[in-house]
């Protein structure tokens, strides 16, 4: 029976111990400051945020290339000869690792590797893969042959199309600065105390929608209540997104929600890097798995 690996980018934002417990192949993403690019999970994030403060410029950001893919791929495959590998990117429609990793699969012929479109990121991929991995550890001694092997990655693309992410910028700024905002709306919002809710829709593009007014720990509970009403969970996870600079007491709290409604476990997924450089501080979202 062959060694089944999965693996993903930095963008997807895995807890260190989902990473440990399924041990997760993790490409790094890049991040570019001062004309120097970073490896994303590889840095204190709290550069970005130096960054953005003493430049009034977002970093940019950059996908992991195809030369990189075809690298990281064989090196799995030095460490695990004969290995099948799912890798999971992050959203299509967000970024070019797709596109990328596609492009490096075709043109180097590997065998045995599918690539699954999250069309999700940041705790949406968490979601989306750890999700998957239960699914294997039900169903490994079965993947015996590339018939069984190209179904399970079929079943696992479908289950992107039942992930639901949405997450709230604490502040505009980093989507001003990075054109994303206008400047007319970004002085609207700051007046009004407004923040706007980002969706990922079923095509994996970031979408905003509905907003709210006030602060973050006001805004908490609505946010979280407004997300459980409108979909049906399974309730054995819920995936609590934070950015670095979020309040403990706004952590606590929505634990505290996930679990008065019913939800047997928590997890915590820090925004890493790539996102952050988008959402800033102290961002707060959700992700979870519909039934």
């Amino acid at each position: 029976m062959p060694e089944i690996i999965i693996a993903t980018e930095s963008g997807s934002d895995l807890p260190e111990e989902i990473v440990r417990q399924y041990q997760i192949e993790v490409a790094p993403m890049h991040v570019i400051m001062n004309n120097v690019s970073y490896d994303d999970g590889h840095f204190p994030i709290d550069m970005v945020f130096d960054y953005f403060e003493e430049t009034g410029k977002i970093p940019t950001t950059s996908a992991v290339n195809v030369q990189e893919y075809v690298d990281f791929w064989n090196d799995i495959r030095s460490r695990h000869p004969g290995c099948i590998i799912y890798h999971f990117t992050y959203s299509s429609n967000a970024s070019s690792t797709h596109q990328h990793a596609v492009a490096a699969r075709d043109q180097e012929n590997f065998r045995d590797l599918y690539i699954i479109d999250t069309k999700s990121v940041s705790g949406g991929c968490t979601a989306h893969i750890e999700a998957c991995c239960r699914i294997l550890e039900k169903k490994r001694d079965r993947i015996t042959d590339a018939a069984a092997a190209g179904a399970l990655a079929e079943e696992f693309q479908a289950l992107a199309d039942r992930i639901e992410c949405n997450f709230i910028p604490a502040t505009l700024d980093y989507l001003r600065a990075g054109g994303r905002v206008s400047n007319g709306a970004y002085i609207a919002a700051n007046v009004l105390r407004l923040k706007p809710l980002i969706e990922i829709n079923r095509e994996g593009f970031l979408v905003a929608t509905k907003k709210f007014r006030g602060s973050m720990d006001k805004i908490t509970d609505k946010f979280m209540q407004m997300f459980l009403q409108r979909h049906h969970l399974n309730h054995d996870t819920l995936y609590l997104m934070y950015g670095p600079g979020l309040s403990q007491s706004i952590l606590d709290r929505m634990r505290e929600i996930a679990l008065e409604n019913g939800f047997q476990r928590t997890v915590y997924v820090m925004t890493g890097c790539t996102i952050s450089c988008h959402g800033g501080k102290g961002a707060i979202g959700l992700a979870g798995v519909t039934e």
